[in-house]
């Protein structure tokens, strides 16, 4: 399960204001507001905000300490090399 704190974290890794992910997402901005506020949402909307952010390019981290970092670009081979 993601946090409010790891989604506000990502948006602002990705640029995205609240109502960009409630675009994204299909929810309200308030909904994105009171979430990274510290107010609960069902699993189903934590998930898709998990799937959009993501997509976006950001990788959630649950470790010693919850966080949010850019995920790593795939590494690409050249043939000739």
């Amino acid at each position: 399960m993601i946090t409010g704190d790891q989604v506000k974290a990502a948006r602002k890794l990705v640029g995205w204001s609240q109502e960009d992910l409630a675009g994204h997402v299909g929810m309200s901005k308030s909904t994105i507001g009171n979430f990274e506020k510290g107010r609960r949402i069902s699993v189903l909307e934590s998930s898709m905000m998990r799937r959009a952010l993501e997509s976006a390019g950001v990788e959630f981290t649950n470790g010693g300490e919850q966080g949010v970092k850019p995920k790593a670009k795939a590494r690409t081979i050249d043939a000739h090399d």
